[in-house]
């Protein structure tokens, strides 16, 4: 026979407890603050951060103010909700938000392709040069 069960449980208990505070400990002392993931980004992207925070919190406030509104009503949600769909009951922000993506996909586009240009240009003046070497230094033409 082995052990009794109640020192078998006593074990189950102890091992398990051991696991989970492993876990608790580990998830405590490695999972970064947010603090510390903003830190970590480069300073554009902190800047742009600053930035939107404020965009941010208005829109949450927003939100907020408008999910109490709504609970506050006995109608069901979706009749009492102030946020529109955007495809259904506002055309012309889908069509500007459009608008603006294609605009900024467009200054994307021509960034690369001036980047590209400027790349090729030095491609071209190093081909050329390692030509005009090429045909000074052909000393095996010079003998005949």
């Amino acid at each position: 026979m082995g052990a009794p069960l109640w020192l078998r449980w006593l074990k189950v208990y102890a091992y398990g407890g051991c696991i989970i505070g492993t876990g608790v400990l580990l998830f405590n002392y490695t999972t970064p603050t947010d603090e510390d993931i903003i830190n970590a980004l480069s300073p554009e992207l902190r800047l742009q951060y600053e930035r939107e925070r404020g965009l941010r919190r208005a829109e949450q406030q927003n939100l907020m103010q408008i999910a109490k509104e709504t609970s506050a009503s006995s109608n069901p949600i979706w009749q009492t909700g102030a946020i529109q769909s955007p495809w259904e009951k506002n055309p012309s922000a889908v069509k500007s938000s459009d608008h603006f993506e294609k605009l900024k996909a467009d200054q994307v586009q021509k960034e690369e392709l001036d980047r590209i240009r400027k790349q090729l240009a030095e491609i071209r003046e190093k081909s050329e040069q390692k030509t005009k070497q090429f045909v000074n230094d052909r000393s095996w033409w010079k003998l005949w």
